[in-house]
């Protein structure tokens, strides 16, 4: 099972419980800036706290649990850890009011090769999730997402959100952080 593949059954899945859900990371930044090796589907979706435990109990009778107490684990850390039939590991994010609704009202629907269609986190949004995990591997991507995209985002949104985010990162500065990936995108595009 490719991960594509894996993509698709967590996606289809979530579509017929009509549960909103975006792509992101790994298969995101392979999209929407240049590809890299991904083991993992990363998903975020929004679940009405009422039909939370409901949920939970629907993935684990679908997929199977990466942990003995998957459910536990979920309700407390706000994390799902399960796998594909094919043995493909699925992260599903259980997102909260805010932020993670506006990710997924801005999520795009890419279609991909065997016919596989999927709602991916914006460009703008990858970056910003980029910025907040602020690790040299983020920056990189992050660079190299503008470069790819040629700039043409909406650099306003990122900046937005980031300087909301900024009190609430202790480890770095999410902004200055997108800032240099972005003069370091621009240098290299002159230079092209």
């Amino acid at each position: 099972m490719t991960l594509w593949q894996a993509a698709a059954e967590i996606a289809q899945f979530l579509e017929e419980h009509e549960i909103g859900y975006v792509i992101l990371r790994g298969l995101a930044v392979q999209h929407w800036g240049e590809p890299r090796t991904t083991h993992d589907i990363d998903v975020t979706v929004m679940v009405p706290q009422e039909r939370l435990e409901q949920f939970i109990h629907e993935v684990l009778q679908r997929f199977r649990p990466r942990l003995p107490d998957a459910r536990d684990f979920a309700l407390h850390h706000r994390i799902l850890l399960v796998e594909s039939s094919g043995g493909v590991p699925i992260d599903i994010s259980l997102g909260i009011p805010g932020y993670e609704e506006e990710t997924l009202r801005r999520a795009v629907r890419v279609s991909f090769p065997e016919g596989i269609s999927l709602r991916l986190i914006s460009a703008e949004d990858l970056i910003i999730h980029k910025s907040v995990a602020g690790r040299a591997r983020d920056q990189e991507d992050i660079e190299r997402i503008l470069i790819r995209q040629k700039l043409q985002l909406d650099l306003d949104y990122i900046r937005r959100w980031l300087k909301d985010f900024l009190p609430l990162v202790s480890t770095h500065d999410v902004v200055a952080i997108f800032e240099e990936a972005l003069r370091k995108a621009q240098q290299a595009l002159q230079a092209q």
